[in-house]
């Protein structure tokens, strides 16, 4: 059950980020991979708020699986953000990749914290 959990979340999680991703990629006409930040903070968001539901005392085992481990596995891309960072950099957007990696990191931990307290003022 768990292993099935896992496949469905990520396969939905998979089309999502690569939708999220050309559509907002599309609307941009900019080197700077603006659909990757997106999905890795929306994802950061949602697993965010999962974590602090769990921290708060509100189990869904089932919820955790398919969303926090399924979807938000396939939905943010740690290694794309990284070659994108990378092949920013060699192509001579070295601002750029800069600002990836420093706008990514603080957006994401961010989002998480938002979802923890957003879980927080639901769940107490």
């Amino acid at each position: 059950m768990t292993f099935a959990l896992v496949a469905l979340g990520g396969a939905i999680g998979a089309c999502v980020r690569f939708s999220v991703d050309r559509w907002v990629q599309g609307r941009h006409d900019t080197a700077f991979p603006w659909g990757t930040m997106t999905v890795n903070v929306i994802g950061s968001l949602i697993l965010g708020f999962l974590t602090g539901t769990a921290l708060f005392g509100v189990s869904w085992p089932v919820v955790q699986t398919l969303v926090g481990v399924g979807f938000c596995g396939a939905l943010t891309t740690y290694s794309t953000f990284g070659y994108e960072t990378v092949r920013l950099f060699f192509e001579g957007a070295r601002w750029y990749s800069v600002v990836n990696v420093v706008a990514t990191v603080l957006a994401g931990v961010g989002a998480g914290v938002l979802g923890v307290v957003f879980a927080a003022g639901v769940w107490s």
